[in-house]
Parts: C-alpha cells; structure tokens; sequence
C-alpha cells in the first residue's frame, strides 16, 4: 500500500478499482468520465447517487460508517474517455472542509486488496473536492492524488466539467396551482438530459464582498486581451481549451537613456502542492523534455520587440505540472525604478498572434517581479493572470518561495 501526496501518481496492477472515500462526516461521492478536453461527453457520463451506472463506472452507497465508492472497470470505459475523476462533496449544507480531512482508498474492486491511501492536506474554505482520478497514459491505466477543492459545491465540479446542472428555482409569486408540490425536502430540478442534480448548499446569508478593481474572468473570443494587476483570462476561444504552444514575450527599456538594464526573465513550474517542480532561465534554456524553452539572455534591453522569450508546449506538459509562475529579476541588482515600459505578453506560437497582453505600471524600487502565472484548471483548459508582485530578488531561486505562495 503506498499512501501518496498530490500530484504523485501510481501504475494500477488491476483492471478494476474501487475508490472508496471517507471522512468523519457525510459526504456525497461522485465520477465524471472526461474526454481528452477535459469535459463529459453528456450528463449521462456524470456518475453520482441519483444515477448510479455510467459507461464503466458505477456508485455505490456507503453503509454505515462507510464512505460511497465509485467503481472503474478500465476494460468497460469507452476509448474516447480520457480519465475518470473522483469528487466529494459535504453533505450538510455550508459546511466546509476545513478541519475535515477526507481520504480515499483505491483497492482491486475484486480481491478488496489496498493499493494506494491519499488525504488531501491543507484545506480550508472547500466545500467540494476532485480527490484522485484514474486515467490512461501509454495505453495503461494509472490514479493520480488531486486534493483540489472548490468553494461552490458538487454543483460547480459538475458545471465545471460540463455537466448541465441547474439550481433550484427562486420561490415565485403565489399563482393558481397547477399540481401538488412534492412533500418532504425540496428536490433540486432535474437537469437537462434526466440527470437530476445534487442539491446545491444554501448560500450564507451575508452577502458576499464585492470583487476588487481590477478582477474578473473573460477568454479569447474577442480578440487580444489587455489585463489590469489580478485580473484572469482563460485561455478559451470558441468554446475549446488553448492546448497549442505559446510565448511568454517579456520586454523592457531603460528609464534613464545610456543605461543598460540587464534583466532575466524565467518560469517556475510548480505541482499541485505548490512545489517547484523545475524551473527555466539563461542558465538552463530547456527543460522538462523540451517542453518549456528559453530563447536566451538579453544583457542590455535595447532594441524593439520582446527582449526574452519563453516557448511553452501546454499541450505537451507533464500533467503533475499544474502552475507555471513568469518572473523578471535584475542580476545586477538594479531596481525596478530604472525600468520603463515592462510588460509581458502571450502569443501563439504558430502564428505570432498576439493573444494576451500585460503592461505592468508603477515599479517598485525592488529586483524582482513576479509578471503573470498560469494555471491548469481540472477542465483541462489554462488561466492566465497577470500579477505584477514585486519582490527582493536577484535570481530565479529566490522567486520560488514567493512564487508558490502566490499560486
């Protein structure tokens, strides 16, 4: 038995599993089959305790002082699903996961035999968790701890992943009544497709604080995007996820004329519990396979155009890669202050165009800055934001730490 961290993964040595969840409250356990975009392919690949069979995987209730369990038969999955992600969400409406630490069990659904135990540290705010998928790779099958929560409930997992679920409706006026209401608990709407959803936890009744200037979410179907500090685009256009190379283009120019500004700029790969993985700089122009790639130093900033480049496979990473954080510091130790016109931008590499654009404003006297991270959502698709955090460093090593607290 091997109990794993996030992001670890594991070969399993049998065609059928059962992933059993279980937490000293009650929780409602589901799995969605995802295509290789990250999506159902229909309600009907939404597996949970109103429909308990999909295409080879089925639920089965907890009994008493058990946990549900979802069953993947790897031999029965279609050919066209490219994993099965195991989510659990709390029962009691606004509760949240804080102090409560679930933990699934994958076992040989035949011989009851454990193979692996992952509890997912750290949580706080969740109400709802993707805690390890199985899925292919190579032709084998293998599971991945996740840990990754939500703060909407099973409701915004399932939306998420492209399943049609609606809220109960807001009461209405009193109207003639056309047939009796159900008795007992309010029952959720059924979802388009006959899926009838889980019911969503009631909102707590303060009403939330208003978003900070700057933040918001929007994608690429308009065009190029200008972002503000903290604000997110996602890197959507026309309804299917960005997976193609791109360039993270990061320039600048000395504030002062005569002053060379030497400046580098480097990623920082992280897993999901915010660990660096690898990262890329000068000194080190390619790494994981060849899948992110430096175009080398540029001692001075003189000259139009990007001063550094950063090539980036999306579609070719690792999947424990789960954030990518872009960071510009001076070597020489001069500040930020002396540095004019610094921005970032991505583009498609194939065809140069220009898809998001980042003008960072108001330096700060320091010799680091964090410019903008990406990061993988569990929909397969990535967001950018840009950041524009400034710290005191000189090389890449002293960004990680400020980094993967950022992510």
């Amino acid at each position: 038995m091997t109990a794993m961290t996030p992001g670890s993964n594991l070969p399993l040595p049998v065609a059928r599993v059962a992933v059993g969840v279980t937490a000293p409250v009650r929780l409602d356990v589901s799995g969605l089959l995802l295509t290789a975009n990250g999506k159902v392919r229909s309600d009907d690949d939404f597996v949970f305790y109103n429909q308990p069979a999909g295409p080879g995987v089925t639920h089965s209730a907890s009994a008493p002082g058990g946990g549900d369990t979802i069953t993947v038969d790897t031999a029965a999955v279609p050919a066209d699903i490219d994993k099965i992600v195991v989510t659990a969400s709390l029962d009691a409406p606004g509760a949240t996961f804080a102090g409560t630490e679930p933990t699934a069990t994958v076992r040989g659904a035949d011989d009851g035999a454990v193979i692996a135990t992952f509890t997912p540290p750290r949580l706080g705010t969740e109400t709802a968790l993707v805690v390890v998928e199985i899925y292919r790779r190579g032709g084998a099958w293998k599971v991945r701890a996740v840990g990754q929560g939500y703060a909407n409930g099973l409701a915004g997992i399932a939306t998420d992943f492209g399943v049609s679920v609606e809220e109960p409706a807001a009461p209405a006026a009193p109207a003639a009544p056309q047939m009796a209401p159900p008795t007992g608990p309010a029952a959720p709407l059924p979802a388009p497709g006959g899926v009838q959803a889980p019911p969503v936890p009631a909102a707590p009744p303060a009403a939330p604080p208003a978003p900070a200037a700057g933040t918001g979410k929007i994608n690429l179907d308009k065009g190029r995007v200008s972002l503000q500090k903290n604000q997110t685009v996602s890197l959507v256009k026309g309804g299917r996820p960005l997976l193609t190379s791109v360039k993270m283009g990061l320039g600048w120019e000395p504030a002062f004329r005569g002053k060379d500004i030497d400046l580098d700029a480097s990623v920082i790969a992280f897993g999901v519990d915010r660990k660096k993985i690898d990262n890329c700089f000068f000194g080190k122009l390619s790494i994981l396979g060849g899948t992110i790639q430096h175009s080398g130093d540029n001692l001075t900033g003189e000259g139009g155009g990007d001063d550094e480049v950063i090539t980036v496979h999306l579609g070719g990473l690792p999947p424990e890669v789960t954030g990518l954080v872009f960071t510009v510091n001076s070597f020489s130790g001069q500040r930020f202050t002396d540095v004019a016109k610094a921005y970032c931008r991505l583009l498609d590499a194939g065809t140069n165009e220009e898809l998001v654009r980042f003008d960072l404003t108001n330096a700060e006297p320091r010799t680091g800055v964090m410019m903008a991270k990406l990061i993988r959502q569990f929909s397969g698709e990535w967001e950018m934001t840009a950041m524009g955090e400034y710290v005191d460093s000189r090389t890449v090593r002293g960004m990680v730490k400020p980094a993967g607290k950022a992510l």
